[in-house]
């Protein structure tokens, strides 16, 4: 597995220039996405709907809005 591209604005084009403050999506190379955001498992995980459920080794992370919708164009449909 591999990052195959970035989705989105980099951090540096949404106006993080000191690195504190990077959130980023990337599209791998088996189809799948990966994210780096803000660490929230232990403030979130109660707030989880009933209907969704997190396995041990996955963990909550927050995307900033601004991340999430500068990188809607290069989703894919499908």
């Amino acid at each position: 597995m591999r990052i195959v591209r970035r989705i989105g604005a980099s951090p540096r084009e949404r106006g993080s220039m000191t690195g504190d403050t990077c959130p980023d999506i990337f599209e791998l190379s088996d189809g799948n996405f990966a994210v780096i955001g803000t660490e929230a498992t232990a403030v979130l995980d109660g707030e989880l709907p009933s209907d969704a459920a997190r396995a041990d080794h996955e963990r909550i992370v927050i995307v900033s809005r601004e991340t999430l919708i500068r990188a809607k164009a290069d989703i894919p449909d499908a």
